[in-house]
């Protein structure tokens, strides 16, 4: 019996054997995935960092509009349209009474 064991693995062995050549297998395919992931992701940074003079672009043009609001008329109304608190102050009548 002790020669028969060593000679012939035995169930166990061959099912361990397969399951660790599936698992082997397994993680080449996640490795594979994960580097195709990382290249995905290095040309998404790639094209983010396209557009970074873009947005400095917009960073300036919404530091100049700031600075014009706050000395200057509201902006962003369309032609004569009044707000809620331009409607309210027209309905008193203009003056203190």
């Amino acid at each position: 019996m002790a020669t028969d064991a060593t000679s012939q693995p035995s169930e166990f062995e061959q099912r361990r054997a397969t399951l660790v050549g599936e698992i082997g297998e397994s993680l080449e395919q996640v490795l594979v995935q994960i580097n195709a992931l990382n290249r995905s992701l290095e040309g998404i940074i790639e094209i983010g960092n396209e557009f970074s003079s873009v947005e400095a672009l917009w960073s300036q043009f919404e530091s100049v509009m700031g600075r014009d609001e706050e000395g200057g008329p509201a902006t962003g109304t369309t032609g004569g349209a009044t707000t809620k608190a331009d409607a309210g102050d027209a309905g008193h009548g203009g003056g203190a009474s």
